[in-house]
């Protein structure tokens, strides 16, 4: 039975409060749009209405491919052992099915917005961009090809006089989704100093009229993935080397008679992301060829780590500027 509590038993303890439940955050909906022509196109939304205007496309439930993407392991069997032995893996291209709605005020106005719709998604025009964008305002990009599902069925449940539904199959041979580029740090040689565009600080710094001299400058990647930095030096400048978080480096050394590898008012860009892999000023100059042996464009991992760069300005104001692109396994 019950054994009854006096006041006396309980003394003057205060009993422990009851525990509050977490209030869920006031989150709005997801806009979600879709782009062709390289992303050059009209920007099309697919949540309903963006203006009061019809006719609409509405997306409906039902999407797939959207979370993580998928992977392909590799492995080796052994005629005398249970089973396999992992050997490695890598993130395979990305297939994606977007349900939409199209509904006309009339059937002129639906006809025109199929025909838009299937010239924004023809891969004769190019890729197309999927933009995601949550309550945060933090816009997330997938860059795709269209693929199937406008065929069309007219069936009465696929279409009507004003009305018809497809399934849109897209493939992202980049598996990865981005957001806007950042600016990661910023130096001037004969004219400033350093910053960091994130609120981290670049200090101790070895910074004097014309070198930069580093071994370990902090970079902070807030991707999930490993992310490839694009580099702008501004001459004039007679040489760099940059050494990434793993020793991977790649540079140009400076001339023995002291000319400027990149001429005063040149920019020289350094464009490290897989399928670029350019070394391009302003004028059209390759400076590939003249990497020395054994280049390496690394990237930068997820997270913080630390880079090297060695920099030696020419007689001007000379500058460098490093940034890159998130990637992010979903939106």
């Amino acid at each position: 039975m019950p054994i009854p509590a006096t006041r006396d038993q309980v003394g003057d303890e205060t009993p422990a409060g009851r525990p509050i439940p977490p209030q869920p955050m006031d989150w709005g909906h997801t806009y979600v749009s879709i782009t062709g022509s390289n992303g050059q196109g009209e920007e099309i939304p697919l949540v309903g209405f963006a203006t009061r205007e019809w006719p609409a496309i509405f997306m409906q439930a039902g999407a797939t491919g959207l979370d993580a993407p998928p992977v392909e392991l590799y492995s080796d069997e052994s005629p005398n052992l249970d089973g396999s032995m992992y050997r490695s893996s890598r993130t395979a291209a990305r297939e994606v099915m977007i349900p939409v709605f199209l509904y006309g005020i009339d059937r002129r106005t639906l006809r025109a917005l199929k025909r838009k719709l299937i010239s924004a998604l023809s891969p004769k025009n190019g890729y197309c961009v999927l933009k995601f964008m949550e309550a945060d305002s933090q816009p997330r990009y997938l860059y795709c090809y269209y693929k199937g599902g406008m065929e069309g069925n007219e069936g009465t449940d696929n279409a009507g006089f004003r009305w018809v539904k497809y399934g849109i199959q897209l493939t992202a041979m980049d598996p990865w989704f981005y957001s806007d580029d950042i600016q990661v740090a910023e130096w001037t040689f004969g004219g400033g100093t350093g910053f960091l565009r994130q609120g981290e600080s670049l200090y101790p710094l070895k910074l004097s009229a014309g070198t930069l001299n580093n071994s370990s400058i902090p970079i902070v990647n807030p991707g999930e993935v490993a992310a490839w930095p694009v580099w702008k030096i501004t001459g004039p400048v007679k040489g760099f080397e940059f050494t990434g978080p793993t020793g991977a480096s790649f540079g140009i050394t400076g001339a023995q008679d002291g000319a400027d590898v990149v001429p005063d008012g040149r920019v020289l860009t350094v464009d490290t992301r897989p399928g670029y892999k350019t070394l391009r000023d302003d004028g059209g100059k390759n400076y590939y060829p003249l990497l020395d042996a054994n280049p390496e464009l690394w990237s930068a991992p997820s997270g913080r780590s630390t880079a090297g760069i060695e920099l030696v300005a020419g007689a001007g104001t000379a500058s460098l500027r490093l940034s890159l692109r998130p990637r992010y396994e979903t939106y």
